[in-house]
């Protein structure tokens, strides 16, 4: 008997399939949906996506969010927007992608666009039409000066005029906002102590602002939101640390590339998570949140520092993590001859010097599958992700040793791996050398990933 692989079901797709599909859709997402109450998103968005029709359907995906008790922070660009300005009061100058001085012509253009898309968001917001998401919606925006900005001055002998940096937030204004269930609103423009307007890029205020509130989640909504490595393959995950070396090879554009180096900062800076979403794709921020592989690209946190291959110096401290759930009936023992055996599977997480947590992996090439054990943390460091990190270490290795699956067998643990996208299975569906060595007196059960 084969593991069957769990359908996905678009949340525009699902209504008319069937209603049992419909269901079942809805039961899947609902563990999203009571993870995201209280969290804090900050949502980037440049002028483009307005430009190119998308703002809409985005504020009605945020108006959903905002039912659902995420606390959001918008921030948005306005870069075409004060392009035209510029062209129609016949200036030739016209602002790329990149760090550019801002005349006091243009911080009027500037003060103009950003103006008249604050007040098309407002607006977007305000809708109540019968039959869509906006429906019965109150949703209060609330913008102001949040913001207080210094100009980044002369870099490089070159003024920068009116071009300006995040100094400081009004973050205590912001949070009693958010708090109230209100959406704020932050545009491109701060202001200094002596009155004076700056021009922020969004990129910048967005990580910025995602920083000063630690918030949950920095999403940006690009236009080139599906990242791609040189193998053309998606890029759905990808640790701060790797981004660097990402960005060195130099292949991706060179917007894609200033987002991930916004993202990789932010998480390094205490952002939990940073996504960057392509904003073309109807329902792209509902769909990156509420299916399990996502849309769009996800810079996380992962300590490598703490992460190393376990020698053997390392096995009494394995041993000693090992005892306690051997004892308890939770792992089957194994002795510490086994460890020394094994001890090139082990990963351990140490930190100071002292190891409190380890996970194994042991391979099936000829099934494409792979076990994952022995995955511990100390009962000290519980509760803050580490189990987390072990797993989603454990994956990336076990993809790059060209695994398909990912299999575990638990007695007392199975709703952790339930909810982090792993499918009961049978003894039926393991490697045919790991059925034969499988204890039937602990009666574990199997649980299976598609990697």
């Amino acid at each position: 008997m084969s593991v069957q692989e769990p359908e996905t079901f678009s949340a525009l797709d699902a209504p008319e399939t069937s209603p049992a599909q419909f269901v079942r859709w809805f039961r899947e997402v609902a563990p999203y949906v009571h993870t995201m109450r209280g969290k804090t998103f900050v949502v980037g968005f440049g002028g483009e996506l307005i430009q190119d029709g998308g703002l809409n359907p985005l504020i009605q995906d945020l108006s959903l969010l905002t039912a659902l008790g995420v606390r959001l922070v918008l921030i948005f660009g306005s870069r075409p927007q004060v392009n035209e300005q510029l062209r129609l009061k016949g200036y030739t100058f016209q602002f790329g992608h990149g760090m550019e001085p801002t005349s006091a012509e243009a911080l009027e253009c500037c003060k103009e666009a950003a103006g008249e898309i604050r007040l098309d968001i407002e607006a977007a917001f305000s809708q109540g039409l019968p039959n869509t998401p906006m429906s019965n919606s109150h949703i209060h925006i609330i913008s102001g000066n949040f913001v207080t900005a210094q100009p980044l001055g002369v870099i490089n002998g070159l003024d920068y005029k009116h071009s300006g940096k995040v100094r400081k937030f009004d973050i205590e204004t912001i949070n009693k906002a958010i708090s109230l269930g209100a959406v704020v609103l932050i545009g491109p423009i701060g202001f200094s102590p002596t009155g004076e307007a700056f021009n922020i890029a969004m990129e910048e205020l967005a990580t910025s602002t995602a920083v000063a509130l630690q918030a949950d989640k920095l999403i940006f909504m690009s236009k080139n939101g599906i990242l791609r490595d040189e193998n053309d393959d998606v890029i759905t995950e990808i640790a701060r640390d790797d981004v660097e070396q990402l960005l060195k090879r130099d292949f991706l554009d060179p917007i894609s590339a200033n987002l991930l180096r916004h993202t990789a900062n932010a998480v390094r800076r205490g952002v939990k998570r940073a996504h960057i979403i392509p904003y073309e794709l109807d329902g792209s921020i509902l769909l990156e949140y509420f299916t399990h592989d996502g849309i769009g690209t996800m810079v996380v946190e992962d300590t490598l520092d703490d992460l190393r291959p376990a020698t053997i110096d390392d096995i009494g401290a394995i041993v000693s993590l090992i005892e306690p759930l051997e004892a308890d009936g939770t792992l089957v023992p194994r002795g510490r001859h086994v460890i020394e055996r094994d001890v090139e599977k082990f990963t351990v997480m140490e930190h100071d010097g002292i190891i409190f947590g380890c996970v194994a992996l042991i391979p099936y090439p000829d099934d494409k599958m792979a076990e994952m054990a022995c995955l511990i943390v100390h009962p000290d460091w519980q509760s803050s992700g580490e189990g987390e990190l072990l797993l989603r270490h454990t994956e990336n290795k076990a993809r790059a040793l060209g695994m398909k699956r990912l299999f575990v067998l638990t007695t007392r643990t199975s709703h952790w791996f339930v909810k982090r996208g792993f499918s009961q299975g049978s003894v039926n569906d393991l490697p045919l050398s790991k059925q034969s060595s499988y204890n039937r007196s602990r009666n574990s059960l199997v649980f299976i990933k598609k990697l």
